[in-house]
């Protein structure tokens, strides 16, 4: 009985320390095409620079499209989990780009300020995987399919 508790314990503490090792990686997007003024600020302190095919945005990055302008970005880049077409005269942030590298759990959320933005997203590999667009005021969650969100200038 003594041996059969001891095992249980070892398994508990296992299980718990192995929780424990589960880790976020951060992910990223890739710009993979651009037309007309596209520019990006990284997170943190710097300034917006021009954009270019092959930039790599990071959570907490921002892009923005000027007038007549696009962007395509590829989220995870080459795997795509998801392709962001940003339309012209739009502000798009990166707030969250993470996942978890025990559960394979993936967190995506932009935030559109304003603009416009078609995703096609790749279905979700897990259930608590999440794939959102925040605006001024709503937020959209998807598992997977193609969408579109715009957000209006006030008047």
């Amino acid at each position: 009985m003594r041996l059969f508790n001891a095992l249980c314990i070892a398994v508990l503490i296992a299980g718990i320390t192995s929780a424990g090792f589960s880790e976020e990686m951060k992910r990223t997007a890739t710009i993979a095409e651009t037309s007309g003024e596209v520019m990006i600020k990284n997170a943190g302190p710097g300034s917006w620079a021009s954009a270019k095919v092959g930039d790599v945005l990071n959570e907490g990055s921002f892009l923005k499209t000027g007038s007549r302008a696009k962007a395509v970005i590829n989220i995870d880049g080459d795997s795509k989990t998801a392709v962001v077409d940003v339309s012209e005269r739009s502000l798009v942030s990166f707030e969250t780009l993470v996942k978890d590298s025990m559960t394979g759990v993936k967190k995506t959320l932009l935030d559109l300020s304003i603009g416009q933005v078609l995703i096609k997203a790749e279905k979700l590999d897990t259930p608590d995987s999440k794939f959102e667009v925040k605006t001024p005021t709503s937020v959209v969650g998807v598992r997977g399919t193609k969408f579109s969100v715009k957000v209006d200038a006030l008047k």
